[in-house]
């Protein structure tokens, strides 16, 4: 209700003003509207066992997929060996980068899917059921270093660690002296041949890969408990399916040497 009294008027109106203040004006309540609704960002999802064990089945179900199709096609070494060096740079990437591009993960499976194919058709051929041999062997492997870790029976620590990746290049280190080698001596070092030395070396590489499964394991826990973003389930799932191809290779080596021996 106004009042008759214009100063009471004019007070009435300056406080009203005063409640409202500059905020109430048209203009303001336009920009008010147009402004979008704060929303805070959400936090990434951490990652989960599940997750690990979905991305596993994706990365090794894409490499087996593509050295099934090697093997049917009967794809020769002039496609194995360029996968093969494609799926060495796709690694190599993924694991000094630490990349979790899913893109480039499956790229290593499909590649070294690839040569993987063409090299257990061939070793098949000369060796009649060898693969099945070293694919339970690979899976007997995998289910042992599992039991071994699940009943903590062993954990790695950090100077078993060091001592694994140490190894890991010194192996790689060696393989490639082996082949420089070969150039000019029959069997280059022996590490590759039927003989003692070579028994030894398959076998300290098939333990070596057993014991980046313990690694692997171990990774995976550690990310679980502390809370990394589910996108890191692609970088496990890269790991376990590199250990699971070292392990398969060097069993279906090994095995080779006592077809031999028949």
């Amino acid at each position: 209700m106004q009042s008759r009294n214009p100063v009471l008027n004019r007070l009435g109106k300056n406080n009203r003003q005063s409640w409202a203040g500059p905020t109430a004006s048209p203009q303001y309540l336009q920009e008010m509207y147009n402004t979008p609704s704060y929303a805070p960002p959400t936090a990434a999802r951490p990652m989960t066992i599940d997750d690990v064990v979905v991305r596993g089945f994706i990365t090794l179900g894409t490499l087996v997929v593509s050295a099934a199709l090697a093997w049917y096609l009967n794809l020769g070494l002039a496609v194995a060996m360029p996968a093969a060096i494609v799926g060495l740079v796709l690694g190599l990437i993924v694991s000094f980068r630490q990349s979790t591009n899913p893109a480039l993960i499956l790229g290593y499976s499909v590649a070294y899917g690839l040569a993987i194919g063409v090299i257990s058709n061939a070793y098949n051929y000369i060796y009649e059921g060898i693969v099945f041999q070293a694919v339970l062997g690979t899976m007997v492997a995998f289910g042992g270093t599992l039991a071994v870790y699940a009943l903590k029976i062993f954990r790695p620590t950090p100077k078993f660690t060091k001592f694994v990746v140490a190894a890991g290049f010194a192996a790689v280190g060696l393989m490639l002296v082996n082949w420089v080698a070969g150039f000019f001596t029959d069997g280059g070092l022996g590490l590759r041949t039927d003989s003692p030395i070579g028994w030894v070396f398959s076998v300290a590489m098939i333990l070596l890969g057993c014991f980046f499964l313990l690694l692997d394991f171990d990774s995976i826990e550690q990310g679980v408990r502390a809370g990394v973003p589910e996108k890191y389930s692609w970088l496990m799932a890269f790991g376990l399916t590199v250990s699971l191809v070292w392990l398969y290779l060097e069993i279906l080596r090994f095995i080779s040497y006592f077809f031999n021996n028949d």
